[in-house]
C-alpha cells in the first residue's frame, strides 16, 4: 500500500527471463501485486516470475496491447503501474510517481523518458522514431504529449472503464494515452530515468513504427 492505495504492477513479457528477474527484484515494498503476462514465452519467464511471487497470466493472442489488456483485467489494485520486462523502466520510481499522481489529482500519469538521463540507453533511430510519432499524435489529435511511446504509466484502475482500447500491438502505448486525453481524464506526465535493455531487442523498428503511424491515422478518422 502507498497513500492508502493498493498498487498493482503489470509487466507484459515475451521471453524476458533475465530482465523480468531483475525488474521484480527491484520492486519497492510499496507494491502489493505484480502481474506478469506470459505472451507465448518459450523460455523460463513464467517460472522465474512465479518463483519471485508474481501472479502469472497467460495470453495467447500475440502483441504488446493484447498482453497489457490481459494483465490489466487480472490486476486488483486501486492503481495500476506498467513496466516493460527488460529493465529499461525504473521500478524504484513507482512511489514517487504515485505521489505525483495523487498530489496533482490526476487520473493518469505517463512517465516521460525525455530528456534522456543516459543518451546511450536509446539508439538514435529509436529517438527519431519516437519524435516522429509524438509529433504526429499532437498534429492529428491536437493533444501535446511529451513521450507518446512511453511504456510506463501510473493510473487509477477506475480510469479503464472510460477508455476504449482496441490495439493488440505496439500502438497500444500511444492509444492508452490518447484515450485518457480524449475521454476527459485528468492527464499528466512526469520524468523518469530510462535505462539500457537487458536481453534481446524485440522491437522491429521500421515495421512497428509504420504500424503505429498508420494506427494514429486510422484512430483519428474513426477507422478503429
Amino acid at each position: 500500500m502507498h497513500r492508502a492505495l493498493k498498487l498493482s504492477v503489470v509487466i507484459p513479457c515475451y521471453n524476458e527471463e533475465d530482465g523480468v528477474r531483475e525488474v521484480i527484484q527491484r520492486m519497492p515494498p510499496a507494491v502489493d501485486e505484480v502481474v506478469v503476462v506470459d505472451n507465448n514465452c518459450t523460455d523460463r519467464t513464467a517460472e522465474v516470475a512465479r518463483g519471485l511471487g508474481a501472479v502469472v497470466v497467460a495470453e495467447k493472442t500475440p502483441g504488446y496491447g493484447a498482453a497489457y489488456k490481459a494483465g490489466m483485467r487480472a490486476a486488483t489494485g486501486d492503481v495500476i503501474v506498467t513496466l516493460d520486462g527488460d529493465g529499461t523502466y525504473p521500478p524504484e520510481e513507482i512511489p514517487r510517481l504515485v505521489d505525483d499522481m495523487v498530489e496533482r489529482r490526476l487520473d493518469f500519469l505517463s512517465a516521460s523518458r525525455f530528456p534522456l538521463t543516459d543518451p546511450n540507453a536509446m539508439h538514435l533511430t529509436n529517438r527519431l522514431g519516437n519524435g516522429v510519432l509524438t509529433v504526429a499524435a499532437a498534429l492529428l489529435f491536437f493533444r501535446p504529449i511529451r513521450d507518446s511511446q512511453s511504456g510506463m504509466w501510473v493510473f487509477r484502475r477506475a480510469a479503464l472503464e472510460r477508455m476504449r482500447l482496441t490495439s493488440d500491438g505496439m500502438a497500444f502505448s500511444e492509444e492508452i494515452k490518447l484515450e485518457a486525453l480524449l475521454r476527459g481524464l485528468r492527464f499528466g506526465e512526469g520524468h523518469i530515468p530510462y535505462g539500457a535493455r537487458i536481453g534481446e531487442v524485440k522491437l522491429q523498428k521500421w515495421r512497428d513504427g509504420w504500424e503505429n503511424l498508420a494506427f494514429l491515422v486510422r484512430k483519428r478518422f474513426g477507422a478503429v
